[in-house]
Formats: structure tokens, sequence, C-alpha cells
């Protein structure tokens, strides 16, 4: 089924409901009625392609049965129509797909950044501290806001994984495009010989959903709590309060520990899990949790770079766009508005 049709089910519905509301009610100023009439307006687009939608798989359907006819004439008639519909689905499904993308961009202001270590081992993880550093920059060129929800110190420096919250006007549109495996070529500073190193790190961006958005029963969860370890103050080692939650239908785990409180660092968790099953659902229904975050992180593999970091020529460079940009403390610095406005062309 295509991926969408649920929520264009359930907005129809609204649409409908809101329909029967707004008859039953005489104009007026009344603030509840405009409110009302604008909802109808917004949700109308999508009203008008649920139903387009359905009177193509009906026809698809139909056409289908036709292409079994006794009839050559009638088989032959109906294969050609059927390729024509499968078409107009084609461009239908990107037609609804580019209304929700619209949708989550207007209504969405709130991301999650998860920036995770690959190849490269220690040099991977100062690595995540840069990307972090670069969004967190980036960020405040915006006058945007951020959070960290929790991370993993390298038990020598860096990262081997953070995760952070950033909020602000037009955000998604700025990170969506980051996704992917970044690469940086340097000498690490503990190289003695001058040799250039190639590690990687992944990034994915993640829509901030709250829990009305998913149907998620809490008997689908085992919620753990454990002692922090890592850096925390003297509270980490005294007291449980680090959360591991695991989605039992999709095996997906997430663990914080941050904060002091162990309610907090359960609020936290949540989230990213919330977060990271939207992300699932609206990628492929039915692909498994796995191969959907491979499609956007990949394995970490230097292979799959979307962009590369290369300090030696002073150099960043997007695979995707096959585009250079000189200057790469500016770049690592917060200044990607190059970058960005280029990738949203």
């Amino acid at each position: 089924m295509f991926i969408f049709f649920k929520k264009l089910q359930e907005l129809n519905f609204e649409f409908e409901t809101i329909k029967d509301k707004l008859n039953t009610l005489v104009y007026s100023e009344d603030l509840h009625y405009k409110e009302l009439t604008k909802k109808y307006l917004y949700l109308n687009q999508f009203a008008e392609k649920y139903i387009q939608y359905c009177n193509l798989m009906r026809d698809k359907d139909n056409t289908d049965k036709l292409r079994i006819s006794d009839e050559k004439d009638i088989r032959d008639l109906a294969c050609i129509e059927y390729e024509d519909i499968i078409k107009k689905q084609v461009t239908l499904e990107h037609e609804i797909s580019k209304l929700f993308n619209e949708k989550d961009t207007k209504e969405k202001k709130t991301i999650i950044v998860e920036i995770r270590a690959g190849t490269g081992g220690v040099e991977a993880s100062l690595f995540v501290s840069d990307l972090y550093r670069m969004y967190v920059r980036f960020i405040d060129r915006n006058q945007w806001k951020y959070e960290v929800l929790t991370s993993s110190h390298n038990m020598f420096s860096g990262y081997k994984e953070i995760i952070f919250e950033a909020s602000g006007n037009n955000i998604w549109n700025a990170f969506k495009f980051e996704k992917g495996v970044h690469r940086v070529q340097r000498i690490p500073s503990t190289e003695t010989t001058g040799r250039v190193h190639t590690s990687t790190a992944t990034v994915a961006v993640l829509q901030e959903v709250q829990e009305n958005e998913i149907d998620l029963k809490l008997n689908e969860l085992r919620i753990d709590t454990y002692r922090a370890s890592g850096a925390g103050g003297q509270h980490v080692n005294k007291t449980d309060s680090a959360i591991r939650i695991t989605h039992l239908p999709t095996g997906l785990v997430v663990t914080c520990q941050d904060e002091r409180s162990q309610q907090k660092n359960k609020s936290k968790a949540l989230k990213i899990l919330l977060s990271k099953l939207y992300e699932k659902q609206n990628i492929d229904s039915e692909k498994q949790l796995s191969h959907a975050r491979k499609e956007q992180i990949g394995s970490g593999n230097r292979s799959e770079k979307i962009r590369t970091y290369n300090f030696a020529q002073n150099r960043v460079t997007d695979h995707r766009l096959g585009f250079s940009i000189y200057g790469i403390n500016d770049i690592l610095n917060g200044n990607l508005f190059k970058l960005i406005n280029k990738l949203n062309k």
C-alpha cells in the first residue's frame, strides 16, 4: 500500500468531519468558526488527492480484471489502459508525497540530529566532535536553539555518538540533506609520519514527533534502568539514573544517561525513540528498521560518502552535487549557507 495512504485517509476523515460541523454552524465572526474554516481550506487539498487516488485504484482494479478477458481486443485495450493508469499512479503518489513533505516543513520546527563515529577509530570520534561543533555554530548563526539529548564519549577523546535536538523556523529544510556518511581526510595529531588518514561519521536527521502521532503502546516497551558511566559528576555510578528503552516489535534500543534525573533521561529517550519510529514508518511501512536506517546513514563505509572534508586541500566536496568549496575552517565554523542553498535548489 502507498506509504501515505493511511495518513491521507485520516486527513480526509478529518476534512469530512469539519465539513459537517461547518454545515451546522451559521457564519459568524466567531473565532471557532474562523479556525474551522481555515482548517477546512487547508485539508481540502488532501481530501481532493484522497478522492483522486481512490478513484484511480478502483479503475486500476477494474482494468486489471479485464486483462484476463477471453476476448483479445478487450485484453489488448485493458493492457494499454493499465499501463497508463500505472503512470498516473506514479505521478499522483509523487504529488501526494510532495504535499506531505511541504506539510512536514511547515509544521515541524524541531529536529533530532544523531551523529555517530564510523570507520577510523579515535579519529572518527574526533570527527564526530567536529561535525557537532559545526552544526551548533550553524544553529547559532541562525539564532535557533539546541539541546543535547544524549551522548557517548570515546574513552580517549571525542564522541562515539551524540544526539541533539534543534528548533527554529525552516530548520528541516536546512538539515534534511545532511543525513548520510561524512568523510574526513587529514593527518591526525597522533600521526608521527605525516600520513593522511580517512575516517567517517554518519549523520541521521529525524523530525521530532509527539506521542499522539505514533501508535505507541506501553506494553511494547521494555524500560531498564542502570548506573550511568563516564563524564557526569558525582552521581555517576551512585544512582540508577540511566535509562534504556527497547521497542519490542522492532528491537530498536535507545539509551540516555546525560541527566541526573531518571525521569528526564526517560523523557529524552522516549523523544528519540518516537522520532526514529516515525522515520521508519515514513520511509517504508513494509521495510525492516535495519534496512530503513541503512538507506539514510549507510553502514559507515568510506565508499558510501555524501561529503568529504579534505584538510590537505582545504576543500569540502559534496558528492551529490559534484560541488567543492574551499575554506574548510569556515565550513567547520558553521558557514554552511552556500552548500545548503545549492542542495535546496
